[in-house]
């Protein structure tokens, strides 16, 4: 390493759900748009999500879940962030009362919406809501989709696993008005075709366009459990039109190159 060269950032474990369901014209996909001012991918249109925090990592959580016995630790404690992370940016929380083989109604979700400020906030934990209201979350309703590790040139860096899940029944999906301003179920076909409108990010496009191979719900989650996830570690490059991020040609994307350019609005 020269002196002048930066020390690769070390990645932050991150989880997000493609939340789906089936609609009048195709299966849709629940996303919001995020704030302009965040840190992160400002102003994009994504799938909810975000960092893993130090109670998704509870090993009480095995207590208060539903599935997810024959996952490793690591990952059960992903499955637990990308469900809170959902819950606190979308609303819909996946997670059944005790003993209960469905998930919560509408009407029961409404009485929970007041967790979703202080589980963005950190002034409780997932593991307190859920002992609370005596729920499990269901990480049998989540399928393992994929697999992304931001660029290591980046300064900030997410090891970030996405899973697939059918919305709830009655959950019917609000952004949460600060980190993200806006929401909408879509399909994955339009959500990448109209560049104009929306600023969607090379591991979303790519993601969008996997999911769009799908016709409805019911398919999405029979492939997503017949396929084990490469890890996608993208790389940048010089090209003649400019810098332009790449990914291996074995990961199973239609698509393996983006210019940077197109990373913005």
């Amino acid at each position: 390493m020269s002196e002048s060269a930066k020390p690769v950032a070390t990645p932050v474990p991150a989880a997000t759900i493609l939340i789906v369901r089936d609609g009048a014209n195709g299966m849709e996909v629940f996303m919001v748009k995020r704030h302009h001012q965040i840190d992160f991918v400002a102003g994009a249109l994504v799938f909810p999500g975000g960092k893993a925090n130090k109670g998704d990592f509870d090993a009480g959580l095995s207590d208060f879940a539903d599935g997810g016995q024959d996952w490793t630790p690591e990952m059960r404690a992903l499955g637990a962030a990308a469900i809170r992370e959902a819950f606190e940016e979308s609303g819909i929380l996946f997670a059944r009362e005790a003993g209960c083989p469905v998930f919560i109604t509408g009407e029961r979700l409404a009485g929970l919406e007041h967790y979703r400020q202080p589980l963005d906030k950190g002034e409780i934990t997932l593991i307190e809501m859920l002992r609370k209201e005596k729920l499990n979350i269901a990480l049998d309703a989540l399928a393992h989709f994929a697999h992304w590790i931001t660029p290591d040139n980046m300064p900030k860096r997410f090891d970030t696993h996405f899973f697939v899940a059918a919305a709830p029944s009655g959950h019917a999906g609000r952004h949460d008005g600060h980190e993200s301003v806006d929401s909408i179920w879509i399909s994955p076909a339009e959500a990448i075709a109209d560049r104009k409108k929306w600023n969607v990010i090379f591991p979303t496009k790519l993601n969008l366009m996997k999911l769009a191979k799908s016709k409805t719900v019911a398919d999405a989650l029979t492939a997503a459990e017949a396929e084990k996830p490469l890890t996608v570690t993208p790389w940048v490059e010089q090209d003649p039109n400019g810098l332009i991020l790449k990914s291996s040609d074995d990961a199973g994307y239609e698509q393996t190159t983006a210019l940077l350019r197109e990373e913005g609005p």
